[in-house]
């Protein structure tokens, strides 16, 4: 097969396109003609050498796909050859074909097309586990999302409002706010012209917020803090702003907070915290959403796979609003 392969870390040019041992399928697990991919910022750090994939997983770029069911692994009968997918991936999603474990293939949701649906499953399964399965964010509550305008961020803004609650966000242009605010976000702060902590505070007359989504971790961690309302909830899913920081126990003691720091590419595929059972939920009660237009795909751009270097730039590039998809041409 075909894969994106780099020969040393670095700048996006070291991808390539070039031929790659298929992928072995083991028992449990499905192969995939993948359709589409997606481009996160780990595929990012990766690249750059700074995020390797965990033990014994394809160290190929890609967290998530669409595809064809190819082949059955033995012991695999919830999926049938031919079936039109999408899949949650530790890694191997840049490349012509994938082994995924079963549980971590989930349908089309009704309304998508083959190819948006490689956009979905990385960022509904790290909001819907984060904000919904962990911090159990409930209709009248508000939600602090930092990016808003990522693709986390504008799919985090859609469930939190599908949900009932009140959406704040931060951005760095007022390009990004609009289009939050279309989303459904009401509180919008240009973080390099405004304190975030206060503008919250203000909008929500003293209260704060009950959940934060966080991606920058360090450098907004005392502020994360201060803007958290009573019993609220801080979730660190990134560190965009460094590994460590300064912890006020006293300040998180004081309002009975909660802080939790929690990756999705590294859990196990089983258990009450695994990837099988995220996957089941979301199957189960987001894509019900997705399929009556409550939340949609956020998609900024589409690009030949032989253009990953260009949609690298793009991710990072601060123009992007939602996910850039990468489509795997058919032989």
């Amino acid at each position: 097969m075909y894969a994106i392969t780099i020969d040393q870390p670095g700048s996006p040019e070291v991808m390539k396109w070039a031929q790659q041992p298929d992928p072995i399928l083991p028992p449990g697990h499905v192969l995939l003609d993948v359709a589409a991919t997606a481009v996160n910022r780990a595929d990012l750090m990766q690249r750059q050498g700074f995020y390797p994939p965990p033990p014994g997983t394809s160290d190929i770029l890609g967290l998530e796909c669409s595809g064809t069911v190819a082949e059955l692994g033995e012991g695999v009968t919830a999926w049938s050859v031919g079936d039109q997918v999408c899949a949650l991936l530790a890694g191997g999603g840049y490349a012509e074909r994938v082994a995924v474990p079963a549980s971590q293939l989930m349908p089309l949701p009704e309304g998508v097309d083959l190819l948006v649906a490689a956009s979905l499953p990385e960022v509904a399964c790290t909001v819907w586990s984060n904000i919904v399965m962990g911090a159990g964010l409930s209709r009248g509550e508000v939600l602090l999302v930092h990016g808003g305008g990522s693709g986390i961020g504008t799919h985090a803004i859609q469930v939190a409002v599908a949900l009932g609650a009140r959406v704040a966000v931060t951005a760095g242009s007022e390009a990004k706010l609009a289009r939050c605010r279309e989303l459904g976000a009401d509180i919008l702060v240009n973080y390099r012209e405004t304190d975030f902590v206060e503008e919250i505070r203000t909008a929500t007359d003293g209260h704060g917020a009950d959940v934060i989504l966080d991606n920058m971790g360090g450098s907004y961690l005392g502020r994360n803090v201060d803007t958290l309302a009573s019993d609220g909830r801080l979730v660190v899913i990134g560190m965009q702003g460094g590994r460590t920081g300064e912890l006020d126990l006293g300040a998180l003691m004081a309002k009975r907070a909660h802080l939790t720091a929690a990756g999705l590419r590294g859990r196990p595929e089983t258990g009450r915290r695994g990837k099988a059972n995220i996957v089941a939920d979301v199957t189960a009660r987001l894509w019900p959403l997705i399929a009556e237009g409550a939340v949609h795909p956020v998609v900024s751009a589409e690009l030949p796979i032989t253009d990953a270097p260009h949609a690298h730039e793009l991710l990072d590039s601060a123009d992007t609003v939602g996910k850039v998809i990468l489509t795997i041409p058919r032989n």
